[in-house]
């Protein structure tokens, strides 16, 4: 038989592919389907036909009939440039009781046990099945799932119970919020600064929709949460804009300025009452640009949909972790995942992962090798479940 890994050794192959999201994953995805197959184990790959050098990769174990518990991760990393890291981000270093790489807390370590315990079931010959689903580009705003998700249907049995492993404190997340992006390309026309009022900045006009959103913000703030609003941290929806580029030189008016304006949106709003605002206030700023000039325009395009995780009833994916971890809080988080996206397709979904959300996307990213060992436990309590 193929040698069996262990989690840490697994996690520290991961490690080793630098798969930024600007990259590719396929050596990864490579890795993956190899140590699978030398293990007997069949899997898939869906290679994104806009993106040839990325992929997802998905496997079932066990009975080939409906109901598995799927393992769901995402093989991407966000970038290390700039960071001033105290070791090589792609090579697993312990120390101080942590585990230290780039992914060991967001999200290969999960991913490491998730394969493992794909491996430990396929070998113990499970009575439920058990399903591994690998996905990209969730850092640039989960745009790799969706279209995973949708493959795996006309080839793997259903799975019932969806488990993704974000860094969670190994604690039952039964909420989220959700994500919409926008694209947001101002078009404007260049004259000399010193005849500015002849011209369209859009770095100016485009500042006009961040200030909307900086007033917006303010707004939500002051407004009493509702009960399960409350939950979130924090408990309002947030509008940002994290990035900004345009302009050719410091006396040219700027003819272009392009952003991307994200919405966090909380339970009790809907993402498309977010967008109708938005699209009202590009319009009312258009309208100025195009009364000094016609050819001035803004263009929105759809950047990122991450529809949030709904707390479910009696949710099964949420009962099958609270039983193999013991916790009954309640948890809810502020950041997206392919959760809500799972639900969408008609899967009970939770997220319950190692690690802590603040490690990721730090530099000298870190998971504990206590977490890292909570999370070696589930899986092993997992697998005996579903023998």
């Amino acid at each position: 038989m193929a040698q069996i890994l262990s989690p840490l050794e697994i996690m520290t192959k991961l490690i080793s592919f630098p798969t930024v999201s600007r990259d590719t994953n396929l050596p990864l995805v490579d890795w993956v389907q190899d140590y699978l197959s030398s293990h007997g184990i069949e899997s898939h790959r869906w290679v994104d036909p806009e993106q040839p050098h990325k992929a997802a990769v998905f496997a079932h174990v066990g009975p080939m009939e409906e109901g598995a518990v799927v393992l769901s991760g995402h093989t991407d990393v966000v970038p290390v440039d700039g960071q001033p890291w105290d070791s090589d981000p792609f090579t697993v270093t312990e120390r101080d009781g942590k585990y230290f790489g780039r992914g060991t807390c967001d999200m290969k370590g999960f991913d490491a046990l998730a394969i493992w315990a794909l491996v430990e079931a396929h070998h113990k010959g499970v009575s439920r099945p058990l399903q591994l689903a690998l996905s990209f580009d969730e850092e640039i705003g989960c745009t790799g799932a969706p279209p995973m998700i949708e493959a795996m249907q006309p080839v793997l049995p259903k799975g019932t119970a969806v488990i993704v492993g974000e860094p969670s404190m190994m604690q039952a997340v039964t909420g989220h919020k959700g994500g919409i992006g926008y694209a947001t390309h101002l078009i404007g026309f260049e004259v000399h600064s010193s005849i500015m009022h002849t011209g369209v900045n859009a770095i100016m006009q485009g500042a006009k929709l961040i200030d909307w959103a900086n007033q917006k913000n303010i707004e939500n703030m002051a407004r009493e949460p509702g009960s399960m609003q409350a939950l979130f941290d924090p408990p309002f929806t947030t509008c940002h804009v994290g990035m900004i580029s345009g302009g050719t030189a410091h006396n040219i008016t700027a003819k272009d300025c392009e952003f991307m304006m994200d919405f966090r949106v909380v339970p009790g709003e809907q993402a498309k009452d977010w967008e109708a605002a938005y699209l009202a206030k590009v319009k009312e700023i258009e309208v100025e640009m195009q009364a000094i000039h016609p050819e001035a325009r803004i263009e929105v395009g759809k950047g990122f949909n991450v529809p949030g995780l709904v707390p479910e009833e009696d949710g099964e994916a949420e009962m099958l972790v609270r039983a193999l971890t013991g916790d009954n809080g309640t948890h809810v988080v502020s950041y997206g995942t392919e959760a809500g996206q799972f639900q969408e397709a008609g899967y009970s979904a939770v997220i319950c992962g190692p690690g802590d959300i603040a490690q990721a996307h730090q530099p000298n990213e870190f998971i504990s090798k206590a977490q890292f060992e909570a999370g070696h436990r589930f899986m092993m309590e997992l697998v005996a479940r579903l023998s």
